[in-house]
């Protein structure tokens, strides 16, 4: 069983994603649904993307209000492109496995991008 630190690697942070974590009405806070983008290891399924995540940032709340819950998991394989490096040299930038996780209503992750 993979650790929840070795399935998340790290927050995709861009201004696309960062309008995202705001959500769309983001002046009402407890009927905003929030999106978060994370690189994820590209072996890792949506099942346990959720639950890594969950973990992570329920990890030592106590209270139920408190912790936050995925309501959604959806994944992109992202492909390496073509670059050159020096001068006529083809190359290649790797691929990585990206994850979009929307949360409940009214929940977000406070130290996202941070």
């Amino acid at each position: 069983m993979k650790s929840p630190y070795e399935i998340i690697i790290k927050p995709h942070i861009t201004e696309k994603t960062q309008t995202l974590s705001f959500g769309p009405n983001w002046k009402d806070d407890e009927k905003n649904v929030r999106k978060y983008t994370f690189i994820v290891d590209s072996r890792s399924n949506k099942i346990e993307i959720k639950r890594a995540i969950e973990a992570m940032y329920n990890e030592g709340k106590k209270a139920k209000d408190e912790k936050i819950s995925v309501t959604s998991v959806r994944t992109i394989n992202v492909k390496g492109t073509s670059r050159r490096v020096g001068f006529r040299t083809p190359g290649k930038t790797a691929g990585f496995k990206k994850a979009i996780i929307t949360l409940a209503p009214g929940q977000m992750l406070e130290d996202w991008g941070v």
